[in-house]
């Protein structure tokens, strides 16, 4: 891909404006609680009455409304257009894991679906935590030349 401008960025114009805490804390915990709610059932860690066997997908369900909404309100701020994509990918990823706890409630015991949005919200997020250092140092080592 060959660059067309030939703008330079410095560091605070490539970051924007660091969020909240509070923000990365909700969007941390919600990852976390998204983690064990995939691993518990693979694991098969069941607590209480076999009828409350199924509390794992509420806590899958409240880790990705977590990582939603710490995602919503912690928008990129800078003004490079690729990371401002990334970024975007990563919401993405997580509407992808609030699409797939709608999958585990609405299909009741088949999970196919839930996994698969998982997997494809994991790939996201994997993906653009790799890109996004990545595209920042390319820009900061392409601005001092």
């Amino acid at each position: 891909m060959k660059k067309t401008d030939n703008k330079t960025y410095t560091l605070e114009q490539l970051t924007g404006r660091a969020p909240r805490t509070w923000v990365v804390v909700l969007a941390t915990v919600g990852l976390l609680a998204i983690a064990a709610g995939t691993l518990l059932p693979i694991l098969n860690v069941h607590l209480g009455p076999a009828a409350a066997g199924t509390w794992w997908k509420y806590v899958y369900a409240g880790g990705a409304l977590c990582f939603l909404v710490g995602k919503l309100l912690s928008p990129y701020t800078g003004e490079h257009p690729r990371i401002k994509r990334l970024f975007r990918i990563e919401a993405w990823s997580a509407v992808f894991f609030c699409v797939a706890a709608f999958f585990l409630f609405y299909n009741g015991n088949v999970t196919r679906d839930s996994w698969a949005f998982t997997l494809a919200g994991g790939a996201l997020l994997i993906f653009t935590t790799i890109q996004i250092p990545r595209v920042v140092k390319k820009e900061l080592k392409d601005s001092r030349k």
